[in-house]
């Protein structure tokens, strides 16, 4: 039979550089489809967020009142989906000014910094922003 003396030291290397390439490539390729479901996960809170802080602003018969219940609805719609209240930014806007008249539409934004997974060590860091806006009707009747 036919031996080949050279080739019996490579045997098991397709293995090994097999393994490594695997994981060279893998290990973004994970890291970015959990980003990326990280991102996702970040706009669905901020989409719940803004439309439930708009339903509780119109319903409140003040404005300090209405401000205070539209950022709770809004820490909780984040909590729920994991995201703490901290990362996030809600504004208001009425038109016309008075928020509490029949008839103005009332606009909440929020905006949340979704962090890098894995990265607890850098604060400032995140992937990116996401932002979702809803608008209400203040009702004439409450």
């Amino acid at each position: 039979m036919f031996e080949c003396q050279e080739c019996s030291h490579e045997d098991g290397s397709a293995v090994v550089e097999f393994t490594f390439l695997a994981l060279l490539l893998m290990v973004p390729l994970v890291y970015f489809v959990i980003t990326v479901g990280q991102i996702q996960g970040g706009s669905f809170a901020v989409v719940g967020a803004a439309d439930q802080a708009a339903k509780v602003f119109v319903a409140q018969p003040d404005a300090p009142t209405a401000q205070a219940a539209a950022e709770r609805a809004v820490a909780l719609a984040l909590s729920d989906f994991g995201h703490p209240a901290a990362r996030a930014h809600m504004t208001t806007s009425c038109n016309p000014a008075d928020c509490q008249a029949a008839g103005t539409t009332v606009t909440v934004t929020v905006r949340l910094n979704v962090p890098l997974p894995f990265i607890p060590f850098v604060d400032g860091l995140s992937a990116t922003e996401v932002e979702a806006s809803s608008t209400q009707l203040v009702g004439r009747y409450r």
